[in-house]
């Protein structure tokens, strides 16, 4: 078969070409599924929500005090007579007359003829010997008509799109849903990412390291990169270094995943058992990208339904950023969220920044707001592809494009924001 990422031969690749190659190996989102509201989070929508009800559903009160139709040329002598008192959770049918008011608490529907509610500090309450109960208006020169008052909709009406397709759903979109009364919603299915490391010198952490052995750390940042962004990790471990062991990973792989990745070991040039398991299971291409940390890119697609393959570099800082570059978009474009990857900011460099023309170089930075409200950036120092110590330090990418040589202190220059846990 005809794969695009073939066509792009032994040149170098800039990393927007590169990346929209990689997004096209995903024809579109995966099938969708209905889940239980309290499953949702981190979930993508399917499809738009609508709203079944007005948010409010009832024009109520905004603050406790009292209800009623303020006509201020024709304020009662005596007062507004008190007839009832409305909590939240409960409402009155009977309209209210001419000079009537009702107690009412913060939430609760408005009566019907009511439109202003006026604060419990703006009243004084008289009440006669029968138990009659009448509410004057301190200041009304300073009540204004529908004032307080929280109309039925206002928020939210009925029919109105709440949430797009393609929404990620986090603390607040769960509380929406939830406040409209839906118990689930479509969604679609997380892409399932099969994860895995190969090599004699690759030792699981527990074990013994021999003295030419390395721990496996990119199989963890990679799993933990993939259910940041939404997927749901395959661990296949430490495949042996074996061409059948290798081979029959990918297999199991291609039928149960939706996106295959490895680190190391496929580069071009490599004449070990990965590659030649992998063109044993499917097609392979290799590209030079012009990129720092990260040149080298496997692309490809395993097994009978062309399930997407992305042999990333070794080093584990370029590991990261080439994820981040590429694998998260196609991650995004599997759960139906066009464009949402990567996200940018601009911010101030703090001090000079070096690069080099015809590539674009991602610096790990660290970026802080300044008291005039710029955000300003700095590199968190060493920039090596190994130094894995540099992405804990940095809670950004300094994105620096292939047009600029280098960057002096007080230009602007674009981020790339890193997830961090608080």
């Amino acid at each position: 078969m005809t794969l695009s990422c073939f066509e792009l031969g032994e040149r170098m690749l800039a990393v927007e070409e590169a990346r929209e190659a990689v997004v096209a190996l995903a024809s579109g989102p995966l099938p969708a599924e209905r889940v239980a509201l309290a499953s949702l989070h981190g979930r993508v929508l399917a499809e738009p929500l609508l709203a079944p009800i007005d948010v409010p559903q009832n024009t109520n009160a905004a603050m406790d005090g009292v209800a009623l139709a303020w006509r201020p040329e024709a304020l009662p002598a005596g007062g507004f007579l008190r007839v009832a008192e409305v909590l939240a959770g409960h409402a009155i049918d009977r309209p209210l007359a001419s000079g009537e008011c009702v107690g009412i608490t913060t939430g609760a529907p408005l009566p019907p003829g009511a439109d202003t509610v006026i604060m419990r500090e703006q009243l004084h309450l008289e009440k006669s010997a029968d138990g009659e109960i009448r509410v004057r208006v301190d200041l009304p020169e300073r009540v204004r008509r529908g004032q307080n008052v929280r109309q039925a909709g206002e928020d939210i009406p009925r029919g109105a799109t709440v949430l797009a397709s393609g929404t990620r759903l986090g603390a607040a979109e769960l509380g929406l849903i939830a406040s409209l009364g839906f118990r689930e919603a479509t969604v679609v299915r997380r892409p399932r990412v099969a994860v895995f490391s190969t090599g004699d010198e690759v030792v699981a952490p527990g074990e013994t390291l021999p003295s030419a052995g390395i721990f496996d750390a990119n199989r963890f940042a990679l799993m933990a990169l993939v259910e940041e962004h939404g997927g749901e990790v395959i661990d296949l471990g430490i495949l042996p270094d074996t061409r059948d062991a290798i081979a029959s990973g990918l297999s199991r792989a291609a039928g149960d995943a939706d996106l295959v990745l490895s680190s190391g070991g496929v580069s071009v040039g490599d004449a070990d058992y990965t590659r030649a398991a992998l063109l044993e299971q499917g097609e392979l291409g290799f590209w030079k990208i012009a990129i720092r940390p990260g040149r080298p890119l496997a692309c490809g697609r395993l097994g009978s339904r062309g399930v997407p393959f992305l042999g990333l570099p070794g080093n584990p800082v370029a590991s990261m950023v080439t994820f981040l570059q590429f694998a998260a978009p196609l991650l995004a474009r599997l759960q139906g969220r066009e464009g949402a990857w990567p996200r940018r900011l601009t911010a101030v460099a703090e001090h000079p920044l070096r690069s080099r023309e015809g590539r674009v170089d991602y610096l790990r930075g660290r970026y802080a707001s300044a008291s005039d409200g710029r955000l300003l950036v700095s590199d968190v120092g060493a920039q090596g592809s190994g130094i894995l110590s540099s992405m804990v330090r940095a809670n950004c990418l300094i994105e620096i494009d292939d047009t600029r040589g280098s960057v002096a202190a007080g230009e602007s220059v674009t981020i790339q924001p890193l997830f961090r846990l608080p």
